[in-house]
């Protein structure tokens, strides 16, 4: 194997250039193949080893991130957000995103089969880029660049979790309205727009009092953002 046209490709993809190629090649390298060239009296390094150290790699890089952006959400949250980001299947989805199965080297058998879209093959081999990309780093770079390309590789899924696991506006202004005795919170509705495009709007009432207002696609996006503009008004939520 040697640096070809398919390895420069992946390094724009994935945004960061090797200084040692032999990192990527080895990440890049399913036992099925090293097993075929063993057969032929020629030692090759598969991806095993690497994707051990790459585990523990992007899961120190993402809880540094969830750390320093989202301390606030308590451990409990922050541990359940690591693990919708270290875990097998956003791991595979990272892996297509930069089309990873078309420059991993397998074993001609293998080759028929659907090996290169399996979803463990795939997060297999994006740990062992990982830790390629961190090694190769760490001798030849900045000691840190490879935080930043981890942390782009999974932005998509970073910012998704940080939605998923955002406070729930709806349930913060009930907890608010319960703490004042025969205070009685609802939400009224207007909507327009055809049928395939409609906006609802809705007013959040403190018993006949006005106290918020949202617009949304759907009557619970629509509650939502009135009950964040009531406890913007109240002062729970900073303006």
């Amino acid at each position: 194997m040697g640096i070809g046209r398919e390895f420069i490709e992946l390094m724009d993809v994935i945004g960061y250039s090797f200084n040692d190629i032999t990192y990527l090649e080895t990440a890049l390298t399913h036992s099925s193949y090293a097993n075929e060239m063993k057969s032929r009296g020629i030692r090759v390094v598969c991806n095993e080893e690497l994707e051990f150290l790459g585990d523990a790699v992007l899961e120190l890089v993402i809880s540094e991130e969830l750390y320093r952006g989202h301390s606030k959400n308590g451990e409990g949250t922050l541990t359940r957000m690591r693990q919708a980001l270290v875990c097998e299947g956003t791991l595979a989805k990272v892996a297509r995103d930069v089309n990873l199965g078309v420059y991993l080297n397998v074993g001609t058998g293998e080759e028929q089969s659907d090996i290169r879209e399996r979803p463990k093959v795939m997060a297999d081999a994006m740990e062992a880029v990982i830790a390629a990309i961190y090694l190769d780093d760490r001798e030849y770079g900045s000691s840190s660049h490879f935080r930043q390309v981890i942390l782009s590789l999974f932005d998509k899924y970073i910012r998704d979790v940080h939605k998923a696991s955002a406070p729930d506006h709806k349930t913060t202004l009930q907890q608010f309205v319960e703490k004042n005795s025969g205070s009685e919170l609802r939400y009224s509705y207007t909507e327009e727009g055809p049928e395939h495009m409609k906006i609802f709007t809705a007013t959040a009432y403190i018993n006949n009092n006005k106290v918020g207002e949202g617009s949304g696609k759907t009557k619970r996006q629509a509650e939502t953002n009135a009950a964040e503009a009531a406890l913007k008004l109240f002062g729970i939520l900073d303006r």
